[in-house]
């Protein structure tokens, strides 16, 4: 069986690095907001090309904390309004709502799957303060246009980096392209811990520090709290896993634009409609996604071969029980991307051998 990612393998290429790495923590005797944090700060600020970075529990923490900060220090107040793509992971519209703020949704566009920078400006209103874009699948969505409609109207730009480490837009990575970027250190990332973890990226001093006592229950100085503030901290087992796979990543990604170099070029199957990829070198794959209107089939024929695929996302945001007063918008792109998707398996682990039996069952599958 190809599985769609093979986590074991992909972490038991670091193991020795892996295990020295604990060990370290371990007799430390530091397991909260020690060394290994603080290195992994600065040498993924490095990477990122950011002058911050500050860890904390998780991809939607990393999110939330941000508007949080943002509130906090009075850019944002309640019942503003942030710009969404509408076929992002809820994690992108939980971060918006759960702060009080406005989510408006845009469709993404329909070549590339990310927000269509045409419909950004037209849905501007007063009250609108800020654009999230989602770099998602590891492509960027950062465009001069989106920048200078920014810069015009005022508004912040928070990048959702989550699926998208080493992803760089005219050379500079993502994660530094806006005013705050979050991160996501999910297992199943291009960098990924072996837990739950995640970090935010800035240039701005005052909202680093606003987020870094946020995290910590609102408290700068042990036992005075100047925020109500939240738990959400990076631990330094995770962090010292991180620090061991950043030194791979790009290594890692480079695998995977191989393997998704083979499928562009060779995928031939005219039911499936591959992705449009604007800048093959600046794209890390987290996913590969394809579009199939027969779905279901495809993925059961795979199954059969032995190979394993996943949907992201199956329901879109606006279609979900917990956003129920959205359930009447009709988002046609969104709704057709998440009704027709399909990743196939990408990864650095995945062999040779595995990739061309991949695209020889694609290629074989008839509706």
């Amino acid at each position: 069986m190809i599985p769609f990612l093979d986590l074991q393998k992909i972490n038991l290429q670091y193991a020795e690095e892996i295990r020295d790495a604990i060990d370290r923590v371990v007799r430390s005797g530091v397991y909260i907001r020690g060394n290994e944090n603080r290195f992994f700060e600065e040498e993924y600020s490095n990477y990122i090309g950011s002058r911050y970075a500050i860890g904390c529990g998780n991809g939607l923490n990393a999110l939330s904390l941000i508007f949080k900060a943002y509130k906090k220090t009075g850019v944002l107040d309640s019942g503003d309004q942030v710009i969404v793509p509408a076929n992002t992971y809820i994690a992108s519209i939980l971060s918006i709502s759960e702060n009080g703020l406005t989510p408006v949704p845009v469709e993404p566009d329909k070549e590339t799957f990310l927000i269509d920078q045409q419909k950004i400006e037209t849905s501007i209103t007063p009250r609108t303060k800020a654009v999230l874009i989602v770099h998602l699948y590891g492509q960027c969505a950062y465009t001069d246009k989106i920048g200078d409609i920014c810069r015009k109207h005022n508004l912040l730009l928070i990048e959702d980096n989550a699926q998208a480490h080493g992803c760089v837009f005219k050379g500079e990575k993502t994660g530094s392209l806006g005013h705050a970027a979050a991160h996501s250190f999910y297992p199943s990332k291009n960098l990924g811990a072996m837990g739950d973890g995640g970090a935010v990226t800035t240039d701005d001093p005052i909202i680093a520090d606003t987020i870094r006592t946020l995290a910590n229950y609102g408290s700068e100085i042990k036992n005075i709290f100047q925020f109500k503030g939240t738990n959400s901290r990076l631990d330094e087992i995770q962090a010292a896993v991180l620090r061991v796979k950043l030194k791979h990543l790009e290594e890692d990604n480079h695998q995977r634009k191989n393997i998704a170099k083979q499928y562009l070029k060779e995928i031939k199957n005219r039911n499936i409609k591959l992705p449009v990829v604007s800048d093959f070198d600046a794209h890390v794959f987290h996913l590969f996604p394809v579009l199939c209107e027969k779905r279901e089939h495809l993925m059961r024929h795979l199954k059969g071969k032995g190979i394993s695929t996943a949907i992201h996302y199956p329901i879109p945001p606006h279609l979900q029980e917990s956003y129920r007063e959205w359930n009447h918008l009709k988002f046609p792109i969104t709704e057709y991307i998440h009704s027709a998707e399909l990743s196939l398996p990408i990864s650095p682990v995945l062999t040779q051998s595995e990739v061309e039996e991949i695209i020889s069952a694609i290629n074989n599958w008839d509706e």
